[in-house]
């Protein structure tokens, strides 16, 4: 089966379906996808979020905030940090995040998102849950403050990757996985490919980020996580593996990071 370890659920497009969850999720586990990862990037629709996902038990959650979230529209310092150790005791919630530092729409260095990430570290090692990081335009700061701040003891993943072999190499250094998404299919894409050829099968992930970035040859059209299997196909062509070898081993993979 199919794992799509980072989708934002509330976000999809559901016209096809007549607008009912439930119809995409059948549907979407006809297309074989096993599990999905809901990925939390705020706190005011997080409830919402957690009931949508309450009677499908193949959807997992996390919890946390987007760098990109306005500072001013979400809580900070012990008050942010007590508000994840809050919704991380449900035993729904199996990793922190998505959290770390995006410098594309936000000043680069900015101290707020930088304090930000600091409290998702902290709660994540003190939950003993796995963090899901967002990078862009930030790897060097990224991996420094998850090196400085003793990240490894929790572990977590590097979210919808597209950087290059060093920032691979000093995650994979840390304990985090590595995830791939739609991204890895485009044609301009080839030195994240030669990435993807280098990465360990045991620390490798699936996702879609879906309704965001579809694979080929869904490209230009609203993503769903069913179409984590393209992801999945390419990733086996580059390994020379069977398309279900692959899928097996991301799922075992799925399943030892969030401890499943």
């Amino acid at each position: 089966m199919y794992i799509d370890s980072h989708c934002h659920l509330d976000r999809l497009d559901l016209a096809p379906w007549g607008g009912a969850f439930s119809q995409y999720v059948a549907s979407a586990r006809a297309e074989g996808l096993g599990a999905m990862l809901c990925v939390s990037i705020d706190l005011h629709t997080w409830p919402a979020l957690r009931s949508l996902i309450e009677p499908y038990p193949e959807i997992h959650i996390s919890v946390g905030i987007h760098p990109n979230e306005a500072p001013e529209e979400s809580p900070s310092g012990v008050a942010l940090y007590d508000a994840l150790v809050a919704h991380a005791a449900d035993p729904r919630v199996v990793a922190i995040g998505e959290t770390g530092l995006d410098y594309f729409r936000t000043e680069a260095g900015a101290a707020w998102q930088v304090e930000r990430f600091l409290t998702h570290i902290e709660a994540a090692k003190a939950l003993g849950k796995p963090l899901i990081i967002h990078t862009r335009e930030a790897r060097e700061d990224t991996m420094c403050l998850l090196e400085a701040h003793d990240a490894a003891a929790c572990g977590g993943v590097m979210h919808c990757f597209s950087e290059d072999w060093d920032t691979a190499r000093r995650a994979l250094d840390i304990g985090f996985y590595v995830s791939f998404s739609g991204i890895l299919t485009y044609k301009s894409a080839e030195s994240l490919r030669e990435v993807a050829r280098r990465l360990p099968l045991e620390r490798v992930l699936t996702e879609t980020d879906a309704p965001y970035l579809a694979p080929v040859p869904h490209r230009g059209k609203p993503n769903y996580p069913h179409y984590v299997r393209e992801v999945t196909r390419l990733l086996a062509t580059l390994h020379g593996m069977q398309e279900q070898v692959m899928a097996a081993q991301v799922e075992a993979n799925y399943r030892r990071l969030f401890r499943l």
